[in-house]
């Protein structure tokens, strides 16, 4: 049997086929999870919006018509993530960066503590940069389809995302 595409999935799934949900669900769950954990390493709220942006991929997938799948489903990933960012700033304070940092770097492993410092890096970056990162380094996804994600042109994704690890580079290696 050929293996259909993401947009052929989904678009059985937008005339009908709930179970063909299970595909997406298998292809998406790992990655979706990865990028919301590369943001705020919370396990719980990444579980919560894992959900939610399958939740809303079954509620809205009559308004799929084509098109890039992974640029519509991380255009949904990044609305649930907006919002729980908002709820968030709401009921609590900014997340202490410190403690992120001390609490990656305590293990005796090296390589950890190169990945807590990575991770602290990560954080002295704005919510935009961040994502924009985490959806093209982590997650590989190409500079076409973030444009895409976003709403702007490959050209000035490119450009930013260029800035934002030579800005990455240069606060790593300050706080070295």
């Amino acid at each position: 049997m050929k293996r259909l595409t993401d947009e052929e999935v989904m678009l059985d799934v937008s005339r009908g086929n709930l179970d063909a949900m299970a595909h997406i669900f298998e292809r998406y769950n790992k990655r979706l999870y990865n990028f919301y954990f590369q943001m705020i390493r919370d396990k719980d709220a990444c579980e919560d919006m894992t959900q939610a942006v399958f939740y809303k991929v079954m509620r809205y997938r009559t308004s799929y018509k084509g098109g890039q799948f992974v640029s519509w489903i991380f255009k949904i990933a990044r609305n649930v993530f907006s919002d729980h960012y908002q709820k968030s700033k709401k009921t609590s304070n900014t997340e202490n960066l410190e403690f992120v940092a001390s609490n990656n770097a305590d293990s005796k492993i090296e390589r950890n503590d190169d990945i807590a410092h990575l991770h602290y890096a990560l954080n002295i970056l704005n919510k935009e940069e961040k994502e924009l990162i985490i959806l093209n380094r982590f997650q590989g996804i190409k500079y076409d389809k973030i444009a895409d994600i976003i709403g702007s042109s490959e050209g000035a994704v490119k450009v930013k995302i260029h800035r934002i690890i030579k800005k990455l580079k240069t606060v790593y290696l300050e706080t070295i």
